[in-house]
């Protein structure tokens, strides 16, 4: 599995996960097998602008990810996701304790942003 992460800051599993996909200033990238890391890397979002995810998205595929975790992303980004097959999941805190939550299969989907017009709770 490649788990792509939106983070607040470039710190890695340390980092906070960011509260709104197209608006993070780094993407976590990590590497496991089975129930264990097995590699990450930060990279930044060249993509980051001032409102949606839909740039963001295509950004962050390039790297082969199989999931996302993101504090909160609009319909858009989450259209785009569904359409490449790579599911999405929502967390609000640290991204290593978002990675072992996923792994352990403790991780819910993800609703739309209210800030893009559409009904549904984000963390921000």
């Amino acid at each position: 599995m490649k788990i792509g992460i939106t983070l607040n800051d470039g710190k890695g599993l340390d980092s906070e996960v960011c509260a709104h996909f197209g608006q993070c200033s780094h993407f976590l990238i990590v590497d496991t097998d089975g129930e264990k890391i097995t590699g990450s890397k930060v990279v930044e979002n060249t993509a980051v602008h001032g409102g949606g995810g839909c740039q963001a998205v295509g950004e962050i595929l390039k790297y082969g990810i199989t999931h996302v975790i993101a504090g909160g992303m609009g319909m858009g980004a989450q259209n785009k996701f569904a359409a490449a097959g790579v599911p999405i999941f929502g967390y609000c805190g640290k991204a290593g304790d978002a990675v072992k939550e996923l792994l352990g299969s403790k991780l819910g989907g993800i609703d739309p942003c209210k800030d893009h017009g559409h009904d549904g709770g984000c963390a921000h």
